[in-house]
């Protein structure tokens, strides 16, 4: 059985720097990353462990604590190749026609991703997502890695709005942070990943 791995960035370190320095890049991808990766492989294997021993009293916390790093793995496996040196503007094709039909206009959404990414309280996500029964693209807020969103909903762009993601560089002027990341999305990735979901 396979353990989780911690990806490689698709850019160098100093890639983003007009979002991000390269200390915070570093930082963020090989300790923060890493970590949700060592905790979703660590937490498994307490949960074999249990599962051997017919012990489930620590069943719950162990799911939760899964839940926690898994998610965070997930999600910041997204972050990574939502963002591109190359990266900016807006999209255009299928994605922007469904952009502007759920949300009105791609200026409509940019200012809803935006202020549900700074309005997170405490640490958490901005992330739009396509949600197959209603069979539309939303906005949710992700609080630290897995709450508050639908179920079933796939996400296709994520906004990292955890402190380790831009403190050293922006303090608490998060809103500064977030406008910088349009600058660096991937709209390749993001409407790549449209794609997928409609066709699944």
């Amino acid at each position: 059985m396979g353990a989780y791995t911690l990806p490689d960035l698709p850019y160098d370190y100093s890639a983003l720097e007009r979002a991000m320095s390269a200390e915070i890049l570093e930082l963020h991808h090989s300790k923060h990353h890493l970590a949700y990766v060592n905790g979703a492989n660590s937490t498994l294997d307490q949960l074999a462990e249990a599962r051997d021993k017919e012990q489930f009293g620590s069943l719950v916390g162990l799911q939760k604590t899964l839940a926690f790093h898994l998610s965070g793995h997930v999600l910041h496996s997204l972050f990574w190749q939502n963002l591109s040196p190359d990266g900016g503007d807006r999209p255009d094709g299928a994605l922007a026609d469904a952009i502007t039909e759920h949300f009105g206009s791609f200026e409509a959404f940019q200012k809803q991703l935006t202020a549900a990414t700074v309005g997170v309280q405490g640490s958490g996500w901005g992330v739009l997502s396509w949600e197959p029964l209603g069979g539309r693209l939303i906005v949710e807020q992700v609080y630290d890695h897995h709450g508050n969103v639908g179920q079933g909903s796939v996400p296709l762009l994520a906004f990292d709005a955890w402190e380790h993601a831009y403190y050293l560089q922006y303090k608490n002027v998060r809103p500064d942070y977030v406008d910088r990341l349009w600058s660096v999305v991937n709209w390749q990735d993001v409407s790549a990943r449209y794609a997928a979901t409609r066709q699944a």
